[in-house]
């Protein structure tokens, strides 16, 4: 069997390693002209059956404009007031068919806006169902990602749409317990809590009528597939699904399997691919040099920073060392309390801090615009980590660095990461004896220590 289409939109899973791909598009793309349908999309062949769906290269940037979709006015008013004008590719292709209630698995890398993609459909469908008990529910794997999901929610809801349950760890269960019971619509959750209380009879998921996976190869890697299992089991079987994933791995090819009906595949580019928009570059140093080759790198930047260490206790050693140095920086990992997560995260989306030092609790689910410079300053325990990491910068189609700092035995471990994800990343020479500037510190108590968080007290 041979297909060739000008404009193949979907590509729908008949089986974890087969994909049949179909002619179907939304009408709003049917509306446009011949050209312009070859322009946006291209020709492309698929003969029989193929292992993953390909579409043809096309440009990062958007494609249609939200106008376009078939949205009620009021999402379309929220839309325009938060200034989202076009598409990106995950959008244009997701959201269609998450329109016609039709199940979707997508892949894509990050930082393409999936968040829309299923907030989008979302919002219609709560707009459709006013009702007090809960009609749809989020599960993402962290408490930041889900805190984000929410504010988008926020800022995209009408006047009179209900607010949504906001079920994290790390804070007081109180207020979320109340928004359970008072039956609120839409759910927003990491599996571990919401488990926790659904165990405690205190949510009741027996009417929900869309789920959401957000990052689902992240919530298996963190083990909660277990909690994951027992949430989806008290689910109606009538559901649509849309799952997102950075990668579409085994585990994940599982879920799909078991928990989606027919879902429309939706594959993006490469997901073991940094965007093109950022600039990988790499350091070999000596050992004990990264600490200087990582100041000269900060004197150089002018925007904002995220460094990413191995470990917790090298996180909090290197955020006290730059504090000492003058930047103005704060630190992000697992042992840090909900409200000191917070203050650090806000803290740098504001730009009171340049720099922030993080664990790989922040190499997704971070959403911040203007990160111009992400550093490795030590290697990820996998190569798909280093992708999440260098996709926090050249988000949108902006233009991003990425620099990996690497010493004695980091030289093999930067070269395996690049043959796994095949990648050449430049080597650039750090020059000891150049000049660097000298930060005037005034306040030498103050530079000893790191902003006091929440909670915190420093000796």
């Amino acid at each position: 069997m041979t297909l060739e289409s000008r404009f193949a939109c979907r590509a729908v899973v008949t089986s974890v390693d087969q994909i049949h791909l179909r002619i179907s598009c939304p009408p709003y793309i049917l509306r446009k002209s011949k050209k312009e349908r070859e322009r946006r999309y291209g020709t492309w062949r698929v003969s029989g059956f193929a292992q993953e769906t390909a579409p043809p290269e096309r440009n990062t940037t958007s494609m249609f404009a939200f106008p376009e979709l078939p949205l009620s006015p009021a999402l379309q008013r929220k839309l325009a007031a938060a200034q989202f004008t076009n598409l990106t590719p995950i959008q244009e292709r997701a959201i269609p068919s998450a329109l016609e209630g039709r199940d979707v698995i997508g892949t894509a890398q990050t930082g393409t806006g999936k968040t829309l993609a299923f907030l989008i459909p979302l919002i219609e469908t709560l707009n459709r169902e006013p009702v007090r008990h809960t009609v749809a529910l989020v599960l993402l794997p962290t408490r930041e990602l889900a805190m984000q999901v929410h504010e988008q929610y926020e800022q995209l809801r009408a006047h009179n749409m209900p607010k949504a349950a906001l079920v994290i760890g790390g804070v007081s269960e109180t207020a979320q317990i109340r928004s359970l019971r008072a039956g609120a619509p839409l759910v927003i959750a990491t599996p571990g809590r919401l488990q926790d209380l659904m165990t405690r009879d205190f949510c009741s998921l027996r009417r929900v009528k869309m789920l959401v996976l957000d990052e689902a190869d992240r919530m298996l890697d963190m083990g909660f597939l277990p909690a994951i299992r027992r949430i989806l089991a008290t689910l109606p079987s009538d559901r649509q699904t849309l799952c997102f994933s950075a990668t579409m791995e085994q585990s994940v090819a599982g879920l799909v399997n078991e928990y989606m009906r027919d879902p429309v595949r939706i594959a993006m580019g490469s997901v073991l691919k940094p965007a093109e928009s950022v600039q990988l570059q790499a350091y070999e140093v000596r050992p004990g040099e990264k600490i200087d080759v990582l100041r000269q790198l900060l004197y150089a930047e002018t925007g904002q920073t995220l460094i990413f260490t191995r470990t917790k206790r090298g996180a909090e050693r290197l955020a006290k060392e730059l504090v000492r140095d003058g930047f103005s920086a704060s630190m992000i990992h697992g042992d840090r309390s909900q409200s000191q997560r917070n203050a650090a995260l806000n803290g740098f989306q504001e730009g009171r801090f340049q720099v922030l030092v993080a664990t790989d609790v922040a190499s997704r689910g971070l959403h911040v615009d203007d990160v111009a410079h992400v550093i490795n300053y030590d290697l990820p325990k996998m190569a798909e980590d280093f992708i999440h990491r260098v996709g926090r910068t050249g988000r949108a189609g902006m233009k991003g660095s990425a620099s990996t700092l690497v010493a004695g035995a980091e030289v093999v471990e930067l070269r395996n990461i690049e043959r796994a994800l095949k990648l050449q990343i430049t080597r650039k020479q750090f020059d000891a004896a150049s000049d660097r500037p000298r930060v005037a510190i005034q306040n030498t108590l103050a530079s000893r220590t790191l902003t006091a968080l929440p909670g915190e007290v420093f000796v």
